[in-house]
């Protein structure tokens, strides 16, 4: 692919408004971004909406969000998009509007009247008991079920409406490469006759696309594997209409851990889902990347740049890709690791406030980001996490014994004693380094469990926190005193 990649590259990414923007439909557009800005190419938005009846502007909407939060920015189209508020975006936006097919009906009734003159289409008025009767004939037959191409020939039945508009597929071999599989071969004898409109002003998929990709001079068409069937039958259009043929690649489906189809209907697998949950839109690039494609070496936490750098579609696979969300959680850590604490901050500030937590002083909260982050799968998590050092929780006295192995009593004996050590400290001393090396003065004689679990429950209220020489050196001395004096008094009630 490398050598071969012609000078003027033109890719699209053809999504149906008709469900919330899965994840494998975003893969497959983040493909074809990368594809064109690899080669320096052009990216276009194609909404294909001639479902009327299934189409919905929500979804619509919401699959312009999706793309825009990933920074997956189009270069081409119509009308504006219309200001950022609209989009509700983290990333990149494109200055046109997508095209949308609902908009170029005129445009397909010309190339249908064509086909139709030509002698390569026709109007067909086979009812559907009619079909259903043919399919039932075939199969007795032991024959794969097609239309019998009843109306090729017939005269038109008077005082009657034609049904559908059909394509006569001629009886041949349809032979393309594809860049993933390779050469591919289908027997177009196998197919009958396809509808390609219900009439001339409601083209459907198969045709509409054909004269898209003409039109819009799309080079290559980079999608999933479900659409390999189609593919034939659309060359076949090109060369009725004498349309050039793009170059395919169907990339692999996205598949579950038990290799089953990840289903598009899920709410769990829809993209803005992610976002919900705190996920950062470069680890959700670097995520979708890798399935079904590598790199050439055994780096896997890539960025942006990265990634076109090394994008190569002859490195795509053949064989289903496996969703693994934990390799996703580990991806989104990694990447929130590597931004600067602003960035971080910034975007988590919204799960904050969902999880009523209060920040008041910004320095505290890069100081917790820091803190938390290794911790932390998602921006969800952070902010859950984190929320003990904004307020502390209310708890149990008890929650403050090591295990069977103190008494309340004691437990206020080793916070006092903890407490005069640490007050020792001076204010602007009260670093990680400093507290840390006062450690073996705060436990004493005591063991560690002792003295260090009371501790850090006094300061987070759970049983579940960062260290307690961690929290105190990003609560800093006074409120430290002050939680200990607490626990202290909640110990000895």
């Amino acid at each position: 692919m490398e050598a071969s990649a012609p000078k003027s590259i033109r890719v699209r990414f053809a999504p149906s408004p008709t469900g919330p923007i899965h994840v494998g439909s975003v893969r497959t557009a983040l493909f074809s971004w990368l594809f064109a800005r690899k080669y320096g190419g052009t990216f276009v938005l194609r909404i294909e909406d001639t479902d009327k009846e299934r189409s919905e502007k929500r979804y619509d909407d919401e699959l312009l969000r999706g793309l825009s939060w990933l920074g997956l920015s189009w270069d081409e189209g119509p009308q504006s998009v219309g200001d950022a508020s609209q989009l509700e975006l983290g990333g990149e936006r494109g200055e046109f509007g997508p095209y949308r097919q609902s908009e170029r009906t005129a445009i397909y009734k010309k190339y249908l009247e064509q086909l139709i003159a030509s002698g390569d289409a026709y109007y067909c008025y086979c009812s559907k008991e009619d079909i259903e009767a043919q399919r039932q004939m075939m199969l007795s037959q032991g024959l794969p079920p097609k239309y019998s191409g009843h109306c090729r020939t017939a005269p038109p039945p008077e005082g009657k409406s034609p049904e559908v508009i059909r394509f006569k597929v001629p009886e041949i071999k349809v032979e393309f490469k594809d860049l993933v599989r390779g050469k591919v071969v289908f027997d177009a004898a196998l197919f009958g006759d396809m509808i390609i409109a219900k009439d001339l002003d409601t083209p459907l998929y198969n045709f509409a696309v054909v004269v898209d990709d003409e039109l819009m001079k799309i080079s290559h068409v980079i999608r999933a594997e479900d659409h390999l069937s189609n593919t034939p039958k659309q060359i076949l259009m090109q060369r009725a209409l004498g349309f050039a043929e793009p170059i395919y690649a169907h990339i692999p489906l996205i598949l579950n851990a038990d290799r089953s189809k990840m289903s598009k209907r899920f709410a769990d697998v829809a993209l803005m889902n992610y976002r919900e949950r705190g996920y950062v839109p470069e680890a959700m690039i670097n995520f979708l990347a890798l399935l079904g494609w590598h790199p050439k070496g055994d780096k896997e936490v890539l960025s942006r740049e990265e990634l076109i750098a090394e994008f190569d579609i002859g490195r795509v696979q053949q064989s289903g890709a496996i969703f693994n969300e934990e390799k996703l959680d580990w991806l989104n850590r990694e990447h929130m690791k590597a931004m600067p604490l602003a960035e971080v901050a910034a975007l988590a500030a919204p799960f904050f406030a969902k999880n009523n937590i209060v920040v008041r002083d910004e320095a505290l909260l890069k100081l917790v980001i820091a803190v938390q982050i290794p911790r932390a799968k998602t921006l969800e998590d952070l902010a859950q996490a984190s929320a003990f050092f904004f307020a502390v929780p209310d708890y149990e006295p008890n929650l403050l014994i090591w295990k069977d192995s103190s008494t309340l009593k004691e437990v206020v004996e080793v916070l006092s004693g903890a407490r005069t050590v640490i007050a020792g400290v001076a204010a602007e001393d009260f670093t990680r380094e400093t507290l840390a090396a006062c450690l073996p003065l705060i436990v004493g004689d005591k063991s560690r469990g002792i003295v260090l679990w009371p501790l850090r429950v006094a300061l987070s209220g759970q049983a579940n926190s960062p260290d307690p020489i961690e929290i105190m050196s990003v609560l800093g001395r006074d409120e430290s005193l002050h939680r200990i004096d607490a626990a202290i008094k909640k110990a000895a009630a």
